[in-house]
């Protein structure tokens, strides 16, 4: 079945085009079907590859296809890595990708781009499986750049808004900024390697010395097309506003499968990233602060969405920080838990906003527990797994970066354990302005309020239980377990960080637990008990509040600073430089030529007599030319 690896892209390819081409003859129920069922098939080969490498004592199978690029030094198969590493990466985005398909046969029913709809959806599965399953950095480029295609046709599906549609430009702008630093780290690998194979260049790497300035000015540019791809300071503005897409969209790019892509090209190039520490620390730093600044916007925020969103930041920056300080398999493990709970998060929004008839401002909510009972329980499990709470996934994930911190530095673990604090003041938040008190919308919406299709909640459902269940597979031995995943990963991530002491183990999850219990009470007291609703007077909201909820003025900075310097360089190039000079120059020769011809066109009189004149003229003063050159 490895051997069949080629399959799991290609199914996916095929959905595209026959809803893509059949969009507008194909019912709804076939392209649902379709869409849905080549993303199952999909699966289906990614559990058999699955269960295969484990049974396999040979965990890495390398399945060339064909010869893709050949021009003197350069290389390039088109070849596809079956590896425990993209094994799991599969399970994730054929898995939740599925449910999300199935999620948005009910969600998108009413809308005139179905068909266009799904075959975006499977076209992005189809690069996003590209991408991890590359076994070189050009084929893994192609998918890279392919999602980013994906997710400004998906963000802007609803390009008639014309806000939306600037989002959709903005994140495909915003991702090209990193892509280059990608794109360049690529070439310089080349320029040292001699090759873009995974199978070529971590051999040779592994037996260089730590601090080599190439190598560490290869992961910096790695790195900067990470921060891109996967929204970290200060490339992070793009995420939030990409809310402007569907909800099946936010659930499946922006919280399951896209955004994790720099976290998997790191892990993938642990190798690469162990040789420049210096290059980690920065990785922790720009985690670290984006965690922070997402937890902080989003206490203030009042869209659900916007808040997942500065969530998912914050999220992500939690596992760039376990990147920074070495523990690959914990951030990888919080990206397998991060995509259950906020896929759920997600799609239990877009539920609410589905039964709200496309209401997303929290404040206008309330009251909605026993009328969306499904989505309440399935919401209330993905906020408790979010926050830590054990024992649900997020709580064994979070745990592990956050004792990796401490031993790294127990400064930067302080600030992290505050983040996670936020995390849960925020999420129950959420949960409890949309779901607790009385609805503050109006009567005559109240009345249409019912309970999500069964093609949403059913999504809901799974997600939960495997929001539930999903740590399991990385409990660590101070629990009794025996971290299966950290095992798992071994064959790829050669170096794995230590934890503490048992003792300092129990310390540091009691001090996580304790706090977010405590955030989670303030929280209940203000929102659930005593029903504050955030204030919607700019004038009466805190300062600090207001920088919060203005995301801290970020994309005005960035307008005043890059912006507005860019717009007046280049009406100084149009109206100076294109208008003056340039079109001076070229407008000169066409008045020169112009201003002659006025004056030698009066020779053209018609007069036989002035023309035999100027006959005579011509003569005269070629035997003079002739005389005075003897």
């Amino acid at each position: 079945m490895i051997d069949l690896v080629w399959l799991v892209p290609l199914i996916p390819l095929l959905g595209f085009v026959i809803n893509g081409l059949g969009r507008n003859t194909l019912s709804k129920s076939v392209i649902g079907f379709i869409g849905s069922g080549v993303i199952f098939v999909s699966f289906a080969i990614s559990v058999a590859i699955f269960f295969e490498l484990g049974a396999d004592a040979n965990k890495s199978h390398e399945i060339f296809l064909f010869d893709w690029i050949s021009a003197g030094a350069l290389h390039i198969p088109l070849a596809f890595l079956a590896d425990p590493l993209s094994s799991i990466m599969l399970l994730i985005i054929t898995g939740v990708g599925f449910l999300i398909h199935i999620y948005s046969i009910g969600y998108m029913h009413d809308d005139e781009g179905f068909g266009k709809f799904f075959s975006y959806l499977n076209l992005f599965i189809f690069f996003m499986l590209l991408l991890v399953l590359g076994s070189n950095y050009i084929v893994m480029f192609i998918g890279w750049e392919g999602v980013g295609l994906c997710s400004y046709l998906l963000i802007g599906f609803w390009f008639t808004n014309a806000s939306y549609a600037s989002a959709a430009k903005k994140a495909f702008v915003m991702n090209r900024i990193g892509d280059l630093g990608f794109l360049l780290g690529v070439f310089l690998l080349f320029t040292t390697f001699g090759s873009v194979e995974f199978s070529k260049i971590f051999p040779q790497a592994a037996n260089m010395m730590p601090g080599n300035t190439t190598i560490a000015l290869i992961a910096l540019l790695l790195f900067i097309g990470a921060c891109g791809k996967s929204a970290q300071l200060p490339l992070f503005t793009w995420l939030p506003d990409a809310m402007a897409g569907p909800t099946p969209v936010s659930a499946l790019i922006h919280a399951a499968t896209m955004v994790t892509a720099g976290i998997y090209m790191i892990a993938r190039s642990n190798v690469l990233f162990d040789l420049a520490p210096m290059v980690q620390h920065v990785i922790a730093i720009v985690g670290l602060a984006t965690a922070v600044v997402g937890a902080l916007i989003a206490i203030t925020q009042t869209d659900i969405k916007k808040v997942l969103a500065y969530s998912t930041v914050s999220q992500l920056g939690y596992m760039f920080l376990g990147l920074g300080v070495g523990a690959y398999d914990g951030a990888f493990f919080h990206v397998i838990t991060h995509a259950f709970f906020k896929a759920l998060l997600f799609l239990c929004a877009g539920s609410v906003i589905h039964a709200l008839h496309h209401e997303q401002d929290m404040r206008h909510m309330g009251g909605l527990r026993k009328k969306l009972p499904v989505t309440f329980a399935t919401m209330l499990i993905g906020t408790l797994a979010i926050s830590g709470i054990p024992p649900l996934s997020g709580f064994f994930s979070k745990d592990e970066i956050l004792a990796h911190v401490y031993e790294h530095n127990q400064i930067m673990w302080a600030v992290a354990v505050f983040t996670a604090f936020l995390t849960a003041f925020y999420m129950f938040r959420m949960l409890f302005l949309t779901f607790y008190g009385t609805y503050r919308g109006t009567h005559h919406a109240e009345e249409k309020i019912h309970e999500s299709p069964k093609t949403l909640t059913i999504p809901l459902i799974v997600l939960a239980v495997l929001s539930t269940i999903g740590g399991l597979m990385g409990v660590p031995e101070v629990l009794g377990g025996n971290h299966w995943l950290s095992h798992w990963l071994s064959p790829v991530i050669h170096h794995h960080a230590e934890a503490g002491d048992h003792a300092t183990e129990y310390m540091l999850m009691a001090v996580s637990v304790i706090g977010v219990l405590i955030s989670i009470t303030f929280a209940y007291v203000k929102y659930g008990k005593n029903g504050h609703v955030p204030v919607a007077d700019e004038g009466k909201r805190p300062a600090l509040a207001s920088w919060s909820y203005h995301k801290f003025y970020i994309d005005e900075l960035y307008d005043f600073i890059i912006r507005k310097p860019l717009d007046a360089f280049s009406t100084f190039f149009y109206k100076i430089v294109d208008r003056k000079i340039i079109d001076g120059i070229v407008n000169g020769f066409g008045w020169s030529a112009t201003e002659a011809s006025k004056g030698l066109r009066l020779v053209q009189s018609g007069n036989v007599g002035f023309y035999i004149f100027m006959m005579v003229v011509g003569i005269v003063s070629l035997l003079l030319y002739t005389y005075l050159s003897l």
